[in-house]
């Protein structure tokens, strides 16, 4: 019958296929790998090797550093994690939560527990942070961008903050739970009513998710699409453990160390050492979170030098603030079992009040299915016997209160955060 199918039709079923073709490789791009040419496993990296620039930690940092960099210089980049493509626990909104309670030394999640039994998680892949969080996207504070603190461009931000929402941002598609979050945020007056917007303002608004219309997750390695791929090299499983320095001015009395060098290893622990190329210019960038950026300065001699004598680590320089006054929002959970299945959304609505406070809601996420009831991050306390049944939550309301006195500090911390994404 095919071949007295009238042109119209013809023409109809292949406009109809082609379109559904293109579809389909649009929703397939973020989960399946994509073809980077300068990504390799660091098993593969020569003894010596030398860069312009090298970055440590390919994450929310790093990734937009090492893409912009690689268009004039030569850039490595060193990620202690594996790829985030692939990985359905990664792309799959409706698997949210699951890489947090992987617990396996290949997880994409590094579990660890605070001294004050407060279970919490480092990124471990490519991409850092922005492949675990729940995906909310906003751009900074105004007066933090422009203000005393910073003090950047105003615009060349905002042209910034248009290069990664090109790749990673995406306006959310509200349904049922979101619109009654919004709508009872407004009921219970955090007003005005903002609709949609990637600016930071006080009220209710929608925001940004780096969650597209189909529920597949867009990271900060996505980022990398706008590299030179010339200039740059990525190496996975590639464990910085100390950056080399030299000093400088020895004979003249103004002796300076000046970092040259990053010792790493690769996965069956050989190692491995990245040289600066000559260049008053360039740089070695430590990118490796909250956490790791310090621990590795330590590593390298940088830092307070009673802790560093303490553990036989050659100082290098004294900065005794190198560590310190590490701080982080509280998050006050409230979950709110349901009888049925609800649809499952993370962060699309917040409401951002005048006294510090973030309030937010995700529905659908059944923790009750992770492996021994193993909540990761959503458990209440360490050692603290879980709850056995399955169950839907329907809520999940984040209060993130900045007491006055810190307000100063911490309150900016978290508006800087959400000019990334708020996990």
């Amino acid at each position: 019958m095919v071949g007295r199918r009238s042109a119209p039709s013809v023409a109809y079923f292949l406009v109809t296929h082609a379109l559904f073709f293109l579809l389909a490789c649009r929703l397939s791009a973020s989960q399946q790998a994509r073809n980077y040419t300068f990504v390799h496993d660091a098993r593969t990296a020569p003894e010596i090797s030398y860069y312009d620039y090298i970055i440590v930690g390919g994450g929310t940092a790093g990734c937009p550093l090492a893409a912009t960099l690689s268009q004039n210089a030569t850039v490595l980049v060193l990620e202690r994690g594996g790829s985030p493509y692939g990985d359905p626990n990664i792309t799959y909104l409706a698997n949210f939560g699951a890489p947090l309670a992987d617990a396996s030394p290949s997880s994409p999640s590094q579990r660890f527990i605070s001294e004050d039994g407060v279970i919490n998680a480092r990124a471990r892949v490519l991409g850092g942070g922005s492949c675990l969080n729940a995906g909310f996207y906003s751009r900074a504070e105004a007066d933090y961008i422009s203000g005393r603190d910073v003090g950047w461009n105003s615009e060349l931000a905002k042209q910034s903050y248009e290069w990664v929402e090109k790749k990673v941002a995406f306006q959310p598609p509200m349904k049922q739970w979101q619109s009654a979050v919004r709508d009872g945020l407004i009921d219970a007056g955090v007003l005005p009513n903002n609709g949609f917007t990637y600016d930071h303002m006080y009220g209710t608004k929608v925001g940004g998710s780096i969650f597209d219309t189909a529920g597949h997750r867009h990271t900060a390695a996505d980022l990398l699409d706008y590299a030179n791929p010339d200039g740059l090299t990525v190496l996975l499983k590639a464990t910085a453990h100390k950056v080399l320095f030299h000093t400088r001015g020895e004979w003249t009395g103004k002796a300076r160390p000046t970092a040259h060098a990053v010792v790493f290893r690769d996965s069956t622990g050989a190692k491995h050492r990245a040289y600066l190329n000559s260049g008053a210019h360039n740089e070695i960038i430590i990118s490796a979170g909250s956490l790791g950026s310090p621990q590795l300065l330590i590593l390298s001699g940088v830092g307070p030098v009673d802790q560093l004598k303490a553990h036989n680590i050659t100082v290098v320089l004294d900065q005794p603030m190198v560590g310190q006054l590490m701080s982080d929002n509280p998050m006050n959970a409230v979950f709110v079992p349901s009888p049925v299945p609800v649809e499952v959304s993370l962060i699309e609505v917040v409401g951002i009040t005048h006294f510090g406070s973030y309030i937010e809601a995700a529905s659908g996420a059944n923790f009750g299915s992770f492996p021994d009831n193993d909540y990761g991050l959503f458990s209440p306390k360490v050692r603290t016997p879980q709850p056995t049944t399955q169950f839907y939550i329907n809520l999940r309301q984040i209060l993130t209160f900045i007491p006055k006195s810190s307000r100063s500090v911490s309150c900016r911390r978290s508006r800087q955060s959400r000019g990334r994404q708020r996990p």
